[in-house]
């Protein structure tokens, strides 16, 4: 089997930190060698016998037939590790050549536990578990949170602190737009997608939108839906879907996206300092997209699926972000305060899914329909976790 690394930073780092002694490593990145592996695949694999690291497979797609008979023949799991920050043009490669044969693996930015040393499990609604973490994680300030927010997960400007974070974002998407954009046939003009990139960053932490996204860059409804699918693809932006039970009626079915890195977010839409974003118009949003991104990350890290939706209707009742697994349904708002009055007032939107169940109980074999409503949080900035009421709780947001 091999396994496939689709990512957007950090993957050679960990990787190369990760790979056992005898595997080589071979980078695409290499004219010479990307030459080589374009021109004859077969001799490539025979040159570079696995197990092999392969960074940037993108740029000899050449290659994945050949990886596959080898597969095939050798049966040996981890033979093949391979990269590529090209998310679109890798995966259309993997799910032709080698489905069935490959693990996926996708990594976003740092998390802030990752960032503070920390390792934590996925974030779950589980308030004995979250007092557990008050052990051994330190809190931090509104400002501090912000200086996160503000300087976003890109693992190189934490690694040297002498990089310029404008200029590094501005390299990223140039290299970005004229690298990973350019070759793609639904991407005509690269400043107007430039101009689209910077229209969903203004746009995080609110529910899409293509007829506006299409309106404020003028273009099409559908090129703004093409568009955004590459930003999705491509790890920048996550979309997260309404919650659906057949006991609620109204609900929006237009999905909530998110700009996954709040330090790009706040570069594209014109914020120079961490004080300025803290004060300004977007600072709900982003603290929103921040809190969310960091549930996201942590099931990733986990290895697991992120089990988020969201809930809106069509009288203006919302529900920031909903946790739904094991049939247990846990209501999360997200809000810039210390502890903030109201917040969980739309959780009761939720209780006809309890009534529903009641239904339900006078039918046999109805078990696997049965959903319960669990401990609804706020998650916030208060300076511990406190009781709401019987069932809600404020929940810091650096314990994330």
């Amino acid at each position: 089997m091999a396994l496939t690394m689709c990512i957007v930073v950090g993957k050679t780092t960990l990787l190369k930190k990760m790979a056992e002694p005898e595997r080589r490593i071979v980078s695409l990145d290499d004219p010479s060698i990307r030459q080589s592996a374009i021109a004859d695949p077969a001799m490539f694999i025979q040159r570079y016998e696995p197990p092999v690291l392969i960074d940037e497979v993108q740029y000899a797609p050449e290659l994945f037939p050949y990886i596959k008979m080898y597969v095939d023949a050798h049966k040996n799991c981890g033979d093949f590790w391979l990269t590529g920050s090209q998310t679109f043009h890798m995966m259309k490669n993997v799910t032709e050549s080698l489905a069935g044969r490959a693990g996926i693996l996708e990594m976003e930015g740092l998390s802030n536990s990752e960032i503070n040393g920390k390792k934590c499990p996925a974030f779950e609604a589980d308030i004995p578990e979250l007092i557990k973490r008050l052990e051994h994680i330190k809190p931090m300030s509104l400002m501090q949170i912000f200086e996160r927010i503000y300087k976003g997960s890109m693992p190189r400007l934490y690694e040297n602190e002498a990089v310029s974070r404008e200029q590094y974002f501005e390299s990223y998407l140039q290299t970005y737009i004229s690298r990973d954009i350019r070759d793609l046939s639904q991407v005509a003009d690269e400043m107007t997608f430039f101009r689209f990139l910077g229209a969903v960053a203004a746009r995080t932490a609110t529910n899409v939108n293509y007829e506006a996204l299409a309106n404020e860059v003028d273009i099409s409804a559908p090129t703004a839906k093409q568009w955004l699918s590459i930003l999705v693809s491509s790890g920048l932006v996550l979309l997260v879907p309404p919650y659906f039970n057949t006991a609620l009626n109204r609900v929006i079915k237009a999905p909530r996206m998110y700009f996954l890195d709040t330090g790009l977010c706040s570069y594209l839409t014109g914020w120079h300092s961490t004080e300025v974003l803290e004060r300004g118009a977007m600072s709900g949003q982003i603290f929103e997209t921040w809190v969310v991104g960091e549930i996201y990350k942590s099931y990733l890290n986990a290895g697991k699926r992120p089990p988020l939706y969201f809930y809106r209707d069509s009288n203006q009742k919302e529900i920031d972000l909903i946790l739904y697994q094991n049939g247990i349904v846990n209501p999360i708002e997200i809000k810039k305060a210390s502890a903030p009055k109201g917040a969980t007032k739309h959780f009761s939107v939720l209780k006809p899914i309890e009534k529903e169940q009641e239904k339900e109980k006078a039918f046999q074999g109805t078990g696997h329909l049965k959903t319960e409503i669990g401990t609804g949080l706020v998650i916030c900035l208060p300076p511990d976790i406190f009781p709401i009421d019987e069932k809600n709780w404020y929940v810091p947001a650096w314990l994330i």
